[in-house]
């Protein structure tokens, strides 16, 4: 089962200064998600945002905000993410021992659960929370910064992630993370990729609105292939 294809413009790439305005324009273009990186510098070597500018994020947009937690102990945090406004909340397989309970602990609070693999990490090792997974998050870049390049291995575990899908009948979305961009998003898309985060690509672009209504129209005629 695949899902409609969403362009989730990575609010760590806007100007943080004019944040309120860069979120108003992507609605006016068609953006349905936000993707909202959280990063603590120790899991990943960064620091980002927090819940106070969640919490205004959430403010002002109606948007679907998809929390990616880049931190240890995220079962710590869960609720106080989904308080503050996330309607979809990620962990990494590589920072949560007990996945299983931290996966339902987000469902349980009503928000989609997401689980998230760094390039390094196989699919397999989410075999057995696949089933209690809403989506699951490709990372095509090694986390903790903007502006990297896609590891094209990635498409091998988006096929693969597809393929579970089918063969086990299950309906998670299958996202990804890291150098999406108008050379790669159809491809990305044909292999079976419903969410697509983009960073770079569209805040660095000339206009951003347009930018992501053309990755929309890219990944769709992927789909179109893989159809």
């Amino acid at each position: 089962m695949s899902h409609p294809i969403q362009i989730l413009p990575s609010l760590l790439s806007c100007d943080f200064s004019r944040m309120g305005e860069d979120i108003a324009m992507l609605e006016s273009a068609g953006t349905h998600m936000l993707h909202f990186d959280v990063m603590d510098g120790r899991f990943v070597p960064n620091i980002s945002m927090g819940l106070p500018i969640l919490e205004a994020v959430r403010k002002a947009t109606s948007c679907h905000i998809d929390a990616h937690l880049m931190i240890v102990e995220p079962e710590r945090y869960v609720e106080a993410f989904r308080d503050a406004g996330a309607d979809s909340i990620s962990i990494h397989q590589e920072a949560s021992p007990h996945l299983h309970r931290t996966l339902s602990l987000i469902k349980s609070t009503g928000a989609q659960a997401g689980v998230v693999l760094n390039p390094g990490t196989p699919v397999s090792t989410l075999e057995d929370v696949l089933d209690l997974a809403d989506f699951v998050l490709v990372m095509s870049v090694n986390p903790g910064f903007g502006g990297q390049k896609f590891i094209p291995g990635a498409l091998h575990k988006v096929r693969q992630l597809d393929q579970l899908r089918s063969q086990r009948n299950l309906t998670y979305a299958i996202e990804i993370d890291g150098g999406v961009d108008h050379t790669n998003i159809a491809d990305i898309a044909t292999a079976g990729c419903d969410w697509f985060v983009a960073g770079s690509s569209v805040f660095r672009s000339e206009s951003p609105a347009t930018a992501v209504r053309g990755l929309h129209a890219r990944a769709c005629s992927g789909r179109q292939i893989l159809a």
